[in-house]
């Protein structure tokens, strides 16, 4: 049976995620949305390369919804649920599951209570099914250790290492991290939210409700790594001295005993790229993945592989944890 999918969002990630739906057997792409005049009317399959497919990007997304009838909306607009919110009560709406790169969806029930139980009533409303998904969060650090504790007769804590050398990623990424900022501007960006990793509180959240553990307490500590040396992209250049990206630890706390443990180093230039679970456990389980998931191209194939797994979901909005196991097909 062929699924019908639109593709929300048509950034860097939206396009990726458009170029591997045009190619996946049993998805028909059936609508593309976005607000940027420079898309709308531009054919989809153009605009992610991958040739023609007769598929036009639209700006009003009402009427792309109403005339695409899509059974599953591939969404990738931003990482603010509070300003993605409305585009997902549309979507659910319309009659359509969502599988969303927005990070605070990932996990939301802690920080946006209120909100996650507004999203979950619209969705049960309509029938269908809301996700967050994507690397990390949604795999990397939360959902893939806790499928490795599967093997283990009890856990006692868990740590969880990302290393990515954000010199191989796109532009807004690099921006993101905080990559050419001097000290001091980083730390400014730091207290205004516009430089950090989006979903880091959300995976430790995610893990300790999975393992049905209630934290006492928990930090998110964003620190500036500092270019020991000049070094420069396509996108930015960073004078020795400056900062060259972000290290970020999310810990959770039960009593005064460390129980999860989230460090992600992302800046340009970071040697022994790598993604590592270690788990405290009977028995204990060690896995590291050497190089690191490909943070643009494990999104894109996270989202599509998650579409039987939401389709046949419960209706509601639902965690990573929750679904029947993603996998490729």
């Amino acid at each position: 049976m062929t699924v019908r999918v639109a593709c929300y969002g048509l950034g860097p990630i939206g396009l990726g995620i458009a170029r591997l739906a045009l190619a996946r057997p049993g998805l028909a792409v059936v609508g593309a949305i976005d607000i940027d005049p420079q898309k709308i009317g531009r054919d989809l399959g153009e605009l992610a390369g991958s040739g023609a497919c007769g598929v036009l990007v639209r700006g009003d997304p009402e009427a792309a919804l109403a005339e695409a009838r899509p059974d599953v909306v591939l969404h990738a607009t931003g990482s603010s649920l509070a300003q993605v919110a409305p585009q997902l009560l549309q979507i659910a709406a319309a009659g359509a599951n969502v599988v969303s790169t927005c990070e605070e969806l990932v996990f939301p029930w802690t920080a946006q209570p209120q909100l996650a139980a507004d999203l979950d009533a619209a969705a049960r409303r309509a029938g269908v099914t809301l996700l967050g998904a994507g690397v990390n969060p949604g795999y990397a650090m939360d959902a893939l250790p806790l499928m490795l504790t599967a093997a283990c007769e009890r856990v006692r804590a868990i740590r969880v290492l990302r290393v990515v050398d954000a010199s191989k990623r796109r532009g807004p990424l690099q921006r993101k991290i905080g990559a050419g900022l001097t000290t001091e501007e980083f730390h400014a960006r730091v207290r205004d939210g516009s430089v950090r990793h989006v979903g880091l509180p959300e995976s430790l959240h995610m893990i300790a409700t999975a393992l049905g553990w209630t934290l006492d307490s928990e930090d998110d500590l964003i620190m500036p790594v500092i270019a020991e040396r000049e070094v420069a992209t396509e996108h930015v250049r960073v004078p020795a001295g400056h900062v060259a990206g972000v290290r970020q630890v999310a810990r959770g706390y039960i009593g005064e005993r460390e129980v999860l443990t989230l460090e992600l180093r992302m800046y340009l230039g970071a040697p022994d790229a790598q993604d590592t679970v270690e788990i405290d456990g009977d028995p204990p389980v060690r896995m590291s993945v050497a190089g690191g998931f490909h943070g643009d191209m494990a999104t894109a194939a996270i989202v599509v592989n998650a579409i039987p797994s939401v389709r046949s979901a419960a209706p509601g909005l639902l965690s990573m944890h929750e679904l029947p196991l993603v996998h490729c097909y």
